[in-house]
Formats: C-alpha cells, sequence, structure tokens
C-alpha cells in the first residue's frame, strides 16, 4: 500500500512538473513584434501568444487571423481593405484587435463584408479602441463566444439607401459576449443582436440610424446606461424573454423611445424618453413585464398598449406633458397600479386631502371619444362638437360609461424624486 501511495504521488509531482513546464515554454515563446512595413507577412512568421505593435502608417488587407495574436496599434495605424469580403477575418481564439483605423470592406449583405468580422471559432475576442469607417459592417461576432467590444468609434455607410447598408455592431449566437462604451453613428442599425443569450450591452452611444439597439430572439441579456438620439426608433426589443432595460435614454427619436414587441418578463426600469416621438413607448403583444421608474415626457402618444399584452404591471413612473398619456383600444379594464402606488399624470388635476402622496381621485387617460377617434380618425372634426362635449360630461358624471381600458387607482402626486432631477435639466 506503501509503495503504491508513493508512486502516485510521484506520478502527481511529474503531471505538475509537465504543466508549469508547458506555462513557462508557452511564456518564453510569446513575443513582442514590432511592424512598420509588412504586416501580412508578420502575421505569417508570428506564433501563438505574439503581439504585434504595429506603428502609424497605411497597411493593406484582407487580413486573416488564424492565431492567437494581440494586433496593437502605435500613432493609430490604417488597415484598407480591397473592397471585397472583410477587411480582418479572426478564427482563432483569445485575439485581440487594439488602436487601429479599419476600412475599405466589401459591400455585399449576402457574405456579411464587415470591418472585423469573429468566426466562431474566435472565442474570448477583444476588439478594443479602434476607429472604424466606410465598411458595411462595422464589427460582426458570428458565433465567437465571450467577446469583448468595446470603446469603438464606428461610422457606417451614408451612401446607400437604408436597406442596403450594414450595421454598426451585429452579434448572432454569441452568449457571454459583452458591447460597450461605443460610439456608432450612420449605418442601419446601432446594435443587431439575434438568436443569442447572457449578452450586455451597456453605456454605447448611438445616433442617426434607424434603430439604436435591435433584439431579436435574444435572452438572459441586459441593455442597461445605452444613449440614442436622432434615430427611428431608439431601443427595438422583439421576440426575446428575460431582459433587464435599464437606465437608458432616447433623447429626440423620431417614431418611438422603446418598443416591446413580443417581449415577455422585461424588467424596465429608470429609463427615460423625451425630445418628442410619435410614441414614447410602443407595446405589442408582450406579456409578464415590469414598466417602473421610468420618464416617459413630450410625447406624441406616452404608450401605446395593443394586441392582447396581458400581466404588465406599470407603477411609479412619470407620464408628462405627452399629447395623449395613454393609447389603448380594447374593454378589459387595466390596472396601472400596483400594491398601492400608481403613476405621475402631469394632465391629472387631484387633491390629496389625507396627504399620503396619492391623488383622491382615479385617473382614467382615455374614454369614450378618445377611442371613436382612434378608430374612426375624420370625427376629430367633431371635437368640440356639443355632442361630443356632453358625452365627456355624461362619462366624467356617470363612470360606468366608460367602455374599458387603462386606469391607475392610486396616481402620483408628485414625480418620483429620482426622476424629478430628469424633468429639471
Amino acid at each position: 500500500m506503501q509503495r503504491q501511495r508513493t508512486y502516485l504521488w510521484k506520478l502527481k509531482v511529474a503531471a505538475t512538473t509537465l504543466v508549469a513546464a508547458t506555462l513557462t515554454l508557452t511564456c518564453a515563446q510569446a513575443r513582442e513584434i514590432y511592424v512598420e512595413t509588412d504586416l501580412t507577412r508578420a502575421i505569417t512568421d508570428a506564433r501563438d501568444g505574439d503581439t504585434l505593435f504595429i506603428s502609424g502608417g497605411i497597411f493593406y488587407g484582407p487580413l486573416t487571423l488564424s492565431k492567437s495574436l494581440s494586433l496593437i496599434g502605435v500613432n493609430n495605424p490604417t488597415i484598407m481593405g480591397n473592397q471585397t469580403g472583410s477587411v480582418i477575418t479572426v478564427t482563432a481564439p483569445n485575439t485581440e484587435i487594439r488602436g487601429l483605423t479599419v476600412t475599405g470592406s466589401g459591400l455585399s449583405l449576402e457574405t456579411q463584408d464587415s470591418a472585423i468580422f469573429l468566426e466562431k471559432t474566435a472565442t474570448g475576442a477583444v476588439v478594443d479602441d479602434n476607429n472604424i469607417s466606410n465598411n458595411l459592417i462595422g464589427i460582426y461576432v458570428s458565433g465567437a463566444k465571450n467577446s469583448l467590444i468595446r470603446d469603438n468609434r464606428i461610422t457606417g455607410r451614408q451612401d446607400l439607401r437604408v436597406n442596403e447598408r450594414g450595421n454598426g455592431i451585429q452579434i448572432w449566437n454569441a452568449p457571454g459576449t459583452i458591447v460597450e462604451k461605443n460610439s456608432i453613428q450612420f449605418g442601419r442599425d446601432g446594435i443587431f443582436v439575434t438568436t443569442s443569450k447572457r449578452n450586455i450591452f451597456r453605456d454605447n452611444r448611438m445616433q442617426d440610424l434607424r434603430f439604436a439597439i435591435h433584439y431579436m430572439y435574444t435572452n438572459k441579456s441586459e441593455v442597461t446606461g445605452n444613449y440614442s438620439s436622432r434615430n427611428t426608433v431608439g431601443y427595438a426589443l422583439m421576440s426575446s424573454t428575460d431582459l433587464l432595460v435599464e437606465g437608458n435614454i432616447s433623447d429626440g427619436d423620431r417614431d418611438r423611445g422603446l418598443l416591446f414587441n413580443y417581449t415577455n418578463k422585461i424588467v424596465a426600469r429608470r429609463n427615460i424618453v423625451k425630445g418628442g416621438p410619435e410614441k414614447c413607448v410602443f407595446i405589442y403583444n408582450s406579456n409578464k413585464n415590469l414598466f417602473t421608474e421610468n420618464l416617459f415626457s413630450d410625447c406624441a402618444i406616452g404608450v401605446h398598449f395593443t394586441a392582447g399584452s396581458e400581466r404588465n404591471i406599470m407603477t411609479g413612473n412619470a407620464f408628462i406633458n405627452n399629447q395623449a398619456q395613454v393609447k389603448y383600444v380594447g374593454t378589459r379594464w387595466l390596472e396601472w397600479s400596483d400594491g398601492g402606488i400608481g403613476n405621475y399624470w402631469s394632465d391629472h388635476a387631484a387633491f390629496d386631502l389625507d396627504r399620503n402622496g396619492l391623488a383622491d381621485s382615479i385617473y382614467r387617460p382615455n374614454d369614450l371619444t378618445d377611442r371613436i377617434i382612434w378608430q374612426f380618425p375624420s370625427a376629430k372634426l367633431l371635437i368640440n362638437s356639443p355632442a361630443v362635449q356632453l358625452l365627456k360630461y355624461a362619462q366624467a358624471a356617470f363612470p360606468a360609461l366608460h367602455p374599458g381600458g387603462v386606469i391607475d387607482s392610486n396616481p402620483l402626486m408628485q414625480i418620483p424624486s429620482e426622476l424629478a432631477r430628469e424633468v429639471r435639466k
């Protein structure tokens, strides 16, 4: 028995020594290579783990990284594509691309031509602090799990029609990928993700696009702290579940600030939509979501709520200066307060005699005349007629005449403190 234990101990020591020797050899093999002329040759001659420092100038692609290398730009060198395919294609894991200007991809959406294309095998890639311009797609993460796309400045094509342009950052089936602190302008969508999970998009700035962030079939992910401006839609979240949407800003987007389409079990918290989009929020066939502590202001419609969305909670939000606070066409009653706490409505004239912070009267954002006008827009011509005014008076005097709709039984008398600072800005 003693002899057997001694033998096993020797095997363990030998294995430990072999691992240590392997790590030491790997570290010894890793080199720092300074490149001033032939980058393609330097990549060919490099070994796994090498770092290539590329001095300022123009280097011509396309390039393929089939080894685990770090490409580090010194004085912002340019990698120039030949207008065909992708400029840099990465197939090896644990690569790093930093401090480069990358330009000149092809224009084929069919082959997903990109400035930087991360293949499925390029897991753990880091793409950091690059200038990416005049490409079809900026960065495409095609199945490369656990990648980090950070602090890049991406400018898309303006010489193409919107549907012909590529996205700033595109992700397909790349769980664990983080996209943060990027600045994206022009092109089609800022960040587009489909068929993925466990992704984090945070602190990105996007403007002059179709959608700032576009989600499709992506679950258990986060969209936090992003800024969208001058886009057609700020945040379009579709066919996805278990998302945290927190602390995002839509400022001056055109059609929608937040769009939820077939999204379920979403927590939308402390988001701000302002600056006059057609609809601050559009909710279509989305269920079991929580909307709390959001600010929706200065839109044509605060919330458009439609198509069978059920079991959603609206509490602690502020609806300020929207032309119509809520548009809901339906016969069901929807209670928009939870746990005795409703929302703040800037057009709700009410008293708080017991001084508990809640209005003494309930709030109904819509009445029968609203429904008639939504269904028959030409009826707007009669909005100031005596008959319509009489109908409004009758509904106010006899609430039973209401046909169903949104009701807030505990409206707030004041804007929630965490949102009041934003209103004063």
